[in-house]
């Protein structure tokens, strides 16, 4: 399993569009094929970063479930309101792996 990490630079004074942005993913995203574990709006400290995270099981699947993101009405919808909007400024995907912890229970 692989988890997508996505760090979104938003313009400050457009945060009500950001969530209302985020709340059509929470939609979109499992219905498409990843697990979504959230989206987290600016509240205190930074008032432009925000954050997206979901997992897939793959590389090849993420790639499957943007195509479906892609031909998706609701995804559809999000990507044009994001570009008619413009409160995205800046968006960076990281895709990590999550390490086990050490199973202590034998030493």
């Amino acid at each position: 399993m692989i988890t997508c990490f996505i760090r979104y630079h938003i313009d400050p004074v457009k945060k009500a569009q950001f969530e209302r942005y985020a709340a059509a993913w929470g939609e979109a995203i499992p219905r498409c094929g990843a697990d979504l574990l959230g989206y987290y709006a600016p509240h205190e400290g930074s008032s432009t970063l925000a954050y997206g995270v979901y997992s897939v099981p793959s590389l090849a699947a993420y790639e499957a479930y943007r195509a479906r993101l892609a031909a998706d009405p609701v995804g559809r919808e999000n990507y044009a309101f994001a570009q008619a909007e413009r409160f995205l400024l800046r968006e960076d995907r990281t895709f990590l792996r999550r390490i086990p912890a050490r199973d202590d229970a034998g030493a």
